[in-house]
């Protein structure tokens, strides 16, 4: 530590440090608890003193941008406040969290929530993007119980479900939120406006949905998922793109077979890769799922055949490959409601994932309970099933039977 009187030319003078992480600091003859800090690339003016018998130091400016006697004039007001056992650092931070928006919010949220899976950080993302886009720069304390109700009325009008989905996410922002604390550790964001739902009881009343494809209507909806099948070049001019986007028709047709026989959720059937597949051992695995356990479902005989078709004609690491940026498929919706225009069955991916579970429902005389949550990759709260080994073969012959089933009801 050096005294010296703190001018222009004097600091002008002091030679920055050798080593990154090594500084030296000087203080004002004329000013005491007004200093320089000098680093490796900065020299940067601070105020010192003790705030309740604690040594607190207040960053004022680097010298360039600011002047020695500015800096000086900073540092009386901030010696000044602290002579009052006011700590001028505890005031900005707080000042801080009390400014800080909702898009910094988020950001901070995800940032903190490394385990999320890529399905629910894209519905988040689009409730940032869309139904919060004119609330980002709005400091999460500016947002009132009042602005809640009006865009869960307004984005209810779009869909009831989606309305509540964002406000789920925004109620998770805030309770984040209520861990910035102050100096003294007390919290500055401590209501959350979204409350404001359940204590009016205007959440929407949302009923599980219970669409599947019922055993008589397999037949009309197999046969119309058959009607998706790639074209053959009839002209060499024919390009290239068009016979790629032919064949992603024939690859969809697939997907929904794979789903319906499987019932795997959308996105673990769309993005199985070849790694996923074990022919020697004739099972599939599906990696982290959605109850963060690995769901491995033997092969029945009908897809063991679809994906050796498959893999015999594979172009990348993907099972469902596409032309797209990703090499897969990413949106089968317009197959989709092709098969629904042809076979009269309106369906979601996830309502074939609901008929594989009602097959497997159906079948539960022959099928033990804890084989059914097997199927499904459902856990269990019983604690039995820890104790309950199940055997992979045990599974093909329940698989198989899901899969004579369909086959059955599709042949009358």
């Amino acid at each position: 530590m050096a005294l010296v009187k703190l001018t222009k030319s004097k600091v002008d003078s002091i030679d920055l440090t050798k080593k990154s992480g090594i500084q030296s600091f000087y203080y004002d003859a004329d000013l005491k608890g007004f200093g320089l800090r000098v680093g490796s690339k900065t020299k940067t003016y601070f105020a010192e003193t003790k705030v309740n018998r604690k040594t607190v130091r207040v960053t004022i400016g680097r010298h360039g941008v600011l002047a020695p006697e500015q800096a000086r004039r900073i540092a009386k007001e901030k010696l000044a406040t602290m002579a009052q056992n006011i700590n001028p650092n505890e005031v900005e931070k707080e000042n801080r969290i009390k400014s800080v928006t909702l898009l910094e919010v988020y950001k901070d949220y995800i940032s903190a929530r490394q385990s999320l899976k890529l399905t629910t950080l894209n519905d988040y993302k689009r409730c940032i993007d869309d139904y919060f886009k004119d609330w980002l720069q709005k400091p999460m304390l500016g947002i009132t119980r009042d602005m809640v109700e009006q865009k869960h009325r307004k984005l209810t009008e779009r869909s009831q479900a989606r309305a509540n989905l964002a406000m789920r996410f925004l109620r998770a922002l805030f309770n984040f939120a209520s861990e910035y604390r102050d100096g003294k550790g007390r919290v500055i964001i401590a209501d959350n406006p979204v409350r404001r739902l359940s204590v009016k009881k205007i959440w929407n009343r949302i009923e599980r949905r219970s669409n599947y494809i019922q055993p008589h209507q397999l037949k009309k909806w197999w046969d119309a998922v058959w009607t998706l099948q790639s074209k053959p070049r009839v002209s060499k001019r024919k390009s290239d793109a068009q016979f790629v986007r032919s064949r992603n028709v024939e690859t969809i047709r697939d997907y929904l077979l794979v789903t319906l026989f499987t019932g795997l959720r959308r996105e673990e059937a769309l993005t199985l890769t070849w790694g996923n597949i074990d022919f020697e051992a004739k099972t599939l695995i599906v990696k982290d799922t959605k109850n963060r356990t690995d769901h491995i479902l033997p092969l029945s005989d009908f897809l063991f055949d679809l994906f050796i078709r498959r893999k015999s004609q594979s172009i990348n690491e993907w099972v469902f490959e596409g032309d797209g940026k990703l090499g897969r498929i990413i949106e089968p919706r317009k197959q989709m409601m092709k098969v629904t225009e042809l076979s009269g069955i309106k369906f979601t991916s996830h309502d074939l994932r609901r008929t594989f579970a009602s097959i497997v429902n159906m079948l539960s005389d022959s099928i033990s309970y804890y084989t059914v949550k097997r199927l499904l990759n459902h856990k269990s709260s019983d604690v039995t099933s820890g104790y309950v080994q199940h055997d992979i073969e045990k599974l093909r012959v329940a698989m198989q039977a899901v899969t004579d089933f369909i086959l059955k009801h599709i042949s009358v």
